[in-house]
């Protein structure tokens, strides 16, 4: 599904420096690194503030502790996602607000979100999923004059862009009030381990979080409030501050494969290419497509006899895990998310693959229908 082993190799001689850099340091922890990593990042996506941490989810934990919420405020999250945004709800106490996905994008339903605010809605998490932006622009106008907080999920799609409708393009995760992300090895900016990251153009809610990831201090031996550990370790940042230089080229192979991809699916009556948002670039973290009129288990059963890996992303939708049936409105329904679990199938997808790996896949799939 990902070479991560080949995608290092093209970069090894710069990595192996940036490691051996930080060992002879002895900076292990913060330090020069991290702090270099920061700058770097906060310029690329030409935002003011960004907050290394431990891993994603800390990010969207952080995020939410950060607003000053209270037990039972609600928090408006995908149904159609990762566990991610609506665990870090759940676990401080708040409560998870499922609403179902757009049939098209697979991104949050933003007239279902509207449909979903009470006076005890706080903050709306919009996963940019498999690597597009949800429709930010009509999310701004739907929070911006409820005073709700936008929390971006952009551990998908980090690199890729949003454009507004006065063509303004501005980069995922610097839109909302904070953007989080993953830097999870196979994510399109991945680490050798974990990591993660917050952005905000705001210097307020940029403090609050800097001093939750450190045990909620500010100053050493003073806490002024209950935090958590969360930190980026030195070399985590060494390595993401070579990929970092090569996040738009990656990206952009990534939207060739999956050019090559949409042209052996187009003609297929039973394999359907989900749209494209027309106002968002695209990363690819993953290539999913709509398989019409028969179980995506069956499908991924027929490629892995034929020697072709595949996921599917998501087997079960947020509200039918059992963690989670408590949190869920008795009548609350999600026919995109059902729908989608038993239909959507992830083939590969990596800055490595060939055209003629492109090819096989794609014509292995397409011979399952023939």
């Amino acid at each position: 599904m990902v070479d991560l082993v080949g995608q290092h190799q093209r970069m090894k001689g710069e990595v192996d420096s940036a490691i051996r850099s930080v060992v002879s340091s002895g900076n292990f922890i913060n330090g020069p690194a991290v702090n270099e990593f920061a700058t770097n990042l906060a310029s690329y996506l030409n935002v003011k503030h960004v907050i290394p941490c431990a891993n994603g989810t800390d990010a969207l934990q952080i995020a939410l502790m950060s607003l000053g919420l209270k037990p039972g405020d609600e928090v408006i999250v995908p149904d159609f996602t990762f566990i991610s945004p609506a665990e870090a709800v759940a676990l401080l106490g708040f409560r998870p607000v499922l609403v179902d996905v757009d049939p098209r994008t697979f991104t949050i339903d933003t007239k279902l979100v509207k449909q979903a605010i009470t006076p005890r809605t706080r903050a709306v998490i919009p996963v940019h999923l498999f690597g597009q932006a949800a429709d930010m622009e009509t999310l701004q106008q739907t929070c911006g004059d409820r005073g709700i907080t936008i929390v971006e999920d952009t551990a998908q799609a980090l690199g890729a862009s949003y454009y507004f409708n006065d063509t303004r393009p501005v980069k995922l995760g610097t839109i909302g009030d904070i953007g989080c992300t993953s830097f999870f090895p196979s994510k399109p900016l991945g680490c050798l381990g974990d990591g993660g990251a917050l952005f905000t153009n705001d210097d307020e809610l940029a403090s609050e979080m800097m001093a939750i990831a450190s045990h909620g201090s500010r100053e050493k031996y003073v806490h002024d409030k209950i935090g958590i550990n969360s930190r980026l370790d030195a070399i985590q940042a060494a390595v993401l501050n070579v990929k970092l230089k090569y996040l738009d080229q990656n990206n952009k192979k990534r939207q060739r494969i999956a050019q090559l991809y949409d042209r052996f699916m187009e003609s297929s009556l039973q394999v359907k290419i989900p749209a494209r948002n027309e106002k968002s670039t695209h990363a690819f973290h993953q290539y999913t497509v709509l398989l019409e009129n028969t179980p995506n288990t069956e499908v991924q059963a027929y490629l892995k006899s034929k020697g072709v890996p595949s996921v599917i992303y998501y087997p079960r939708a947020v509200h039918q895990q059992q963690a989670y049936a408590r949190s869920v409105d008795k009548i609350a329904s999600f026919p995109v998310s059902e729908s989608l679990c038993g239909k959507v199938l992830s083939l590969p997808m990596h800055t490595e693959l060939t055209g003629d790996q492109v090819a096989f896949i794609s014509e292995t799939l397409l011979s399952f229908f023939s």
